[in-house]
Formats: structure tokens, sequence, C-alpha cells
């Protein structure tokens, strides 16, 4: 501001004005003032109007045709009929423009048109029973193993006592071994485990040769060994040389629907193939043995778990699928220092950066790596589910969505009216009337509490995400289809069903994918719950 001044001070300007001659009196430069534009891409309003443009041109066909039918409603059947036959003359080239123009319109649409994306069926990995501990074993073998001091052993004790996990959870023993666990070998090991038994049963289920499969994508956050994970299954299973095989690592909880929308990008480009999409975790590799009460906390609520999913785009495949994908949406709120890590500051050791981080890997103190969770993260969790963004959740059918415009318009029309009323609220979609299921990745107990009062859900919505955070523990990008197998083994999903995955994890990513049942799903004589879903949901 001092150089604005400098630059247009008295002297200068009076130093610019012509003392004499026939311009005596009038200056000898011009100023321009710039103005800067707002930034009208990263306005909320934005966001409204490209959910109204979807909108308008996804229910094109209905503002066509209403009013069409509305002159043929106001007609009789006699006047009808002779305005069709008696008063109206066709020749032979009029017909036959009319049919070449109708199949040239119809072949249009079916090329145009994306091709469905079927899930024919999914399988969810459950270790034996011999990896099965309760909370209160868990502690006995973290004491025994020496690597905790007493204070670290009584503070996870308390986050497993309102955590929501169970006393069934699994882990792998070697996390409880004096040695070191994050060890190439026994990543290996525990995902190789995992991912083959998940994928065997969803051959077997499927009566799917792995030679058929075409798309492989697999998502693992913090194990990523050289050869991939995707190798390995590759390897194991002896598949083609032509697959089309992704990796993807360091993506967080939410990764499972990103794996989802990369295997359906490419399905869209190849015509006819199978995809297949497997998530899963090394919980080896996210055990922290150090004193850093945030980086304890993972212990306590990650344990082993693992999805495989048979994706299809063959039309022929609608009669055996369960379910039709209908939406994903992608959110990244890297952008937000709180959501990823406040990288203004310098010191690793500032309390802002530790503030501000949300799901971080890094070192301690003493150079041990581990998995640092914030405080914050139940509150950004929750802040982007919010229904009232609508780029962060997906887009409810138009009948739902009317009243959301209409308080926009209102409020455009009468902003001073608006301003003084209680009512400035924008309008908030009613999610329960738009989706029958809900299944929200089950994180943590409090971080579930947090979305079901953000997204205004039921108790009998969250049940499934509770059910398993304390049957299975938090499985990470896996837990989403744990609950959809909840679901089916309560026999709760039938044909016409909307099914919504909600995943969230590191970055800040918030992910969703919304699906349709294309038919009653039975219950399934393989599930991960066979033997237990009775005694869901607690209290009961």
């Amino acid at each position: 501001m001092a150089g604005e001044h400098a630059l247009l001070s008295a002297e200068i300007v009076n130093r610019g004005i012509e003392s004499s001659g026939p311009d005596a009196g009038s200056p000898t430069f011009s100023v321009r003032v710039r103005r800067r534009l707002p930034d009208f891409l990263q306005s909320v309003n934005l966001n409204y109007v490209k959910l109204g443009y979807h909108n308008l041109i996804g229910h094109a066909v209905y503002w066509a045709t209403i009013p069409l039918l509305a002159v043929v409603g106001s007609l009789s059947r006699e006047a009808l009929w002779r305005k069709a036959w008696e008063e109206t003359s066709y020749d032979l080239a009029t017909q036959l423009a009319f049919l070449v123009a109708l199949a040239f319109t119809v072949a249009v649409y079916f090329m145009w048109k994306p091709r469905p994306i079927y899930l024919l069926d999914f399988a969810c990995y459950r270790p034996s029973d011999d990896l099965k501990v309760s909370n209160e074993e868990f502690i006995e073998l973290a004491r025994k193993s020496g690597k905790f001091n007493e204070e670290s052993l009584a503070f996870q004790s308390r986050i497993l006592k309102s955590s929501g996990i169970g006393d069934e959870t699994y882990v792998p023993k070697s996390i409880f071994s004096p040695g070191n666990c994050a060890t190439i070998t026994e990543g290996r090991a525990e995902a190789s485990t995992a991912m083959i038994s998940a994928l065997d049963e969803l051959f077997d289920k499927c009566r799917v040769r792995p030679k058929d499969v075409g798309i492989l994508v697999v998502n693992c956050s913090l194990f990523n060994p050289t050869p991939s994970l995707s190798a390995m299954i590759v390897n194991h299973y002896n598949m083609r040389g032509n697959i089309l095989s992704y990796n993807l690592g360091g993506m967080g909880c939410s990764a499972g629907v990103i794996a989802l929308d990369l295997a359906r990008d490419m399905l869209r480009a190849n015509p006819s193939s199978y995809a297949v999409v497997v998530s899963t975790e090394a919980v080896s590799f996210t055990w922290y043995t150090g004193r850093n009460r945030s980086m304890l906390i993972p212990n306590c609520f990650f344990r082993m778990g693992c999805s495989a999913v048979l994706l299809s785009n063959r039309r022929r495949d609608f009669r055996r699928a369960k379910y039709r994908l209908e939406h994903i949406v992608r959110t990244h709120k890297g952008a937000d220092g709180r959501s990823f890590r406040d990288t203004t500051t310098e010191s690793v050791t500032d309390p802002m950066i530790s503030s501000s981080r949300c799901v971080y890997q890094e070192e301690d103190e003493e150079r041990t790596k581990g998995l640092c969770i914030s405080r914050d993260l139940t509150e950004v969790a929750a802040m982007h589910s919010r229904p009232t963004s609508p780029p962060s959740a997906p887009r409810p059918p138009f009948l739902r969505a009317a009243p959301l415009f209409a308080t926009l318009f209102y409020r455009h029309l009468f902003p001073k009216k608006t301003a003084d009323s209680a009512g400035t609220k924008p309008y908030i979609a009613d999610y329960k009337l738009a989706f029958e299921h809900f299944c929200v990745h089950a994180a943590s107990k409090a971080v579930l509490e947090a979305i079901q009062k953000n997204l205004r859900l039921e108790d009998r919505h969250m049940e499934a995400s509770l059910a398993t955070l304390h049957r299975f523990g938090n499985t990470s990008s896996s837990s989403i289809w744990y609950e959809l197998a909840y679901l089916e083994a309560k026999g709760r999903v039938i044909g016409g069903d909307r099914v919504w995955q909600i995943a969230f994890g590191s970055g800040f990513k918030c992910n969703s994918a919304v699906w349709k049942a294309t038919r009653r799903v039975r219950r399934p004589n393989r599930s991960p719950w066979l033997d237990c879903v009775d005694r869901y949901p607690e209290g009961r």
C-alpha cells in the first residue's frame, strides 16, 4: 500500500500536470483501475448451478414430452384420430424419411449411451478363528510383547472401551511378536492370505475363470511392495497376458470407491469385459510401537479384512447381476490444511501442524514410523459428508431436488426478506427418501455418530455400519462391502432398492457410490455373517 500511495502522491500528480501551453492544467497521464474478477470456479453457488444443469439435461425428455402430452390430452379420441389420419396425408418419400430418421436416432442413442456396469457378486474375507482376539486379550498380548509402557497400554485400553469394536475381531499375531512385524515377508503373507481367500470365493460364486478377467484393480494403502499386489494375483491365478492391472497405494480408506471408479472407466473403454476390484489393508504396517497417542489410535481400530468385487459391462449379464452401478462421486479436500497438512509451517514439532493433520503417516520423535490420527478427524469427516455440498453427495432423484432449487430461487428473488427471516438456511435434501440403504465406512463409533447427525439419518440406517465395526473392526477400504454383506445376510435388499456407499479417508477424500438392486437378493450361502448376523443389532 505504501508503494501505491507513493505512486499517486500529490507531488507526483502535480508534476504530471502541464504548467503552460494550450494543455495547461490538464494531466499528462491517465490512471487505469484494475479490478480483480472473483473466482467463480470456487463459488459454492456454482455447485448448485452444475447440479441444476445436470438435472435439467438429465430430464430433458420429460420437459419435451410434457407439453406434447398436454396437447394430446386436451383432444378427444375422435379429434385425435381425425388429426392423425384424415387431415394428414403421407407420401412414400415422407414415410421413408421418417423411418430413416427414427432408425438413425435409435442407433445414435445406443451408440452414445454408456454401457451399464453390473455387479455380479462380491466376497468378503473372514480370517480363521485362531486370529480372533478380544479387547482384553488385545491389551494382554500387547503387554507381553514388551513394546509398550503401562501408560500407552492404559490409553489403548480406554480407546477400545469407547471404540464400538467387539471381542471377535481379527489381527495378525505377528504384530505381538517381540521383533519387527512390519517386514516385507509378513506383509506379503498377510495380504496374500486375505486376497486369495476372497478371490477364491468370488470366482467360485460367479463361476468365472480367472483367465476371463480382463481388468484387475487392487488397492492397499500402506503396503506397496515390488512386484505389486496386483502382480501377485496375476501370478497366482496365471491370468492372461493382456490383462489391464492396476495397483493403488497410499489413498486411504476411501480407495475402494476410487478403485471402482477406475474399473468403471476401463470397462467403458473395453466392451464385453470382466473387472475385478480387490480392496485390502495390511494391519502389520499400521502397527505402531511408540508413545505418541495420536499414532497409537490406529492400533485400536484397524483389523484384518479384504473384499473382492466382480464387475461386468456385458448386457447379457443383467439377468444374473445383483446390482447396477448408478453414480460415483469423488471429492478431494487436500487443499484444506486441516484435511491434509499445514505446509506453511516448516517445523514438524510445531503444534499448529499437529492440530492440522487429519490422517498422516510419519515418524515420531524416536524415528518410529506410524499413522497419525488427528483429533480433527471426526469433525472433518462429518463436515465433508454434509449433503449441503452437491459435489460430495450423489445426485438425488429430481423430485427430491426440486425443493432445493425452489428455495434457492426464492432467496434470489427476495434477498432482503430472506436475510431478515429465520429460515435463511439452504434446503437440505432428505436422503432417507432417496436411498433405502446406507453403507458408511466403519471408521469409529464417534465418526459414525457425527455422520449420522450431519446426514440426519435414523438408527436403522446406521445399523450395518455399527454392526460391521463391532464384529470386524475398521477393515479400511473393504468395510463398505462387509456392510453390504450384512444387509444381504439380513435379507433386506429387494429389487429397485438403492444402496449408498460412503467412504472417506486420508487426503482428505470423501467418495461415494450408488448401486441399484436389479432383483431381490436372496440370503447368500457363503457370507462372513452367516453364524453371527442374528446377534445384531445389539441390544434388541
